[in-house]
């Protein structure tokens, strides 16, 4: 018996969380990516000790949630796996498009774009997609896609790129920084701040400050 695959589109519901208010008095709006395991809500707490006033934060929440787990207690959630990649790659970029057009950011704010872990891959893969000019690209304690091309970034010539990862950081054995490593020099060369810091996968709240500088 043949198994035979289909596929049909069909309209569906995402949420999104923020932290503080947009207003005339916003200086800067962080679009920031979670990792996997995360919810939106949770992730933001890293962020709750920027000036409310100057910092208004945008988390896309990843579609596909799971129990984290055999308690059947807390939830997490993951952006992609390697099932069927390309196709949800679409789906989760169509989704950020969704939250981008209803968050209507001004354009007289700085941008920063954040991604930690699995987030820095869809953030990557969303500002070389849709060609996004941000003031600041923030890449932390994640793997920067494969497919990604030098050609595929050269609007960036004005963004600041940091960076940072831990120097213990259980998912980034010397072999795979070895790679990493490789993939930075090879699309940003100089201009990349590289932040190495003591610890593992986690995130700093000290290290904001060379983030903001």
């Amino acid at each position: 018996m043949a198994i035979n695959r289909h596929e049909v589109t069909y309209t569906s519901i995402n949420s999104y969380e923020t932290l503080n208010e947009l207003t005339t008095d916003t200086k800067n709006v962080w679009i920031v990516f979670h990792g996997m395991g995360f919810l939106s809500r949770y992730f933001l707490k890293h962020f709750r000790f920027l000036n409310v006033n100057e910092n208004y934060i945008i988390c896309p929440q990843a579609p596909s949630k799971y129990y984290l787990k055999d308690d059947f207690k807390h939830v997490g959630a993951s952006w992609l796996t390697k099932e069927d990649t390309s196709q949800e790659t679409k789906n989760v970029l169509n989704y950020i498009d969704a939250v981008l057009f209803t968050a209507n950011i001004p354009k007289d704010v700085n941008i920063i774009l954040f991604g930690f872990s699995q987030g820095v891959s869809i953030a990557m893969r969303w500002l070389v997609s849709r060609k996004f000019n941000c003031d600041k690209l923030v890449l932390y304690a994640g793997g920067i896609p494969n497919e990604i091309e030098p050609k595929d970034i050269f609007f960036l010539s004005q963004t600041e790129v940091k960076i940072i990862y831990g120097d213990s950081d259980k998912y980034l054995t010397p072999k795979r920084l070895a790679i990493e490593n490789k993939k930075i020099k090879l699309l940003f060369g100089k201009k990349a701040d590289v932040i190495n810091f003591n610890g593992g996968h986690e995130i700093k709240q000290e290290l904001f400050e060379k983030i903001m500088t």
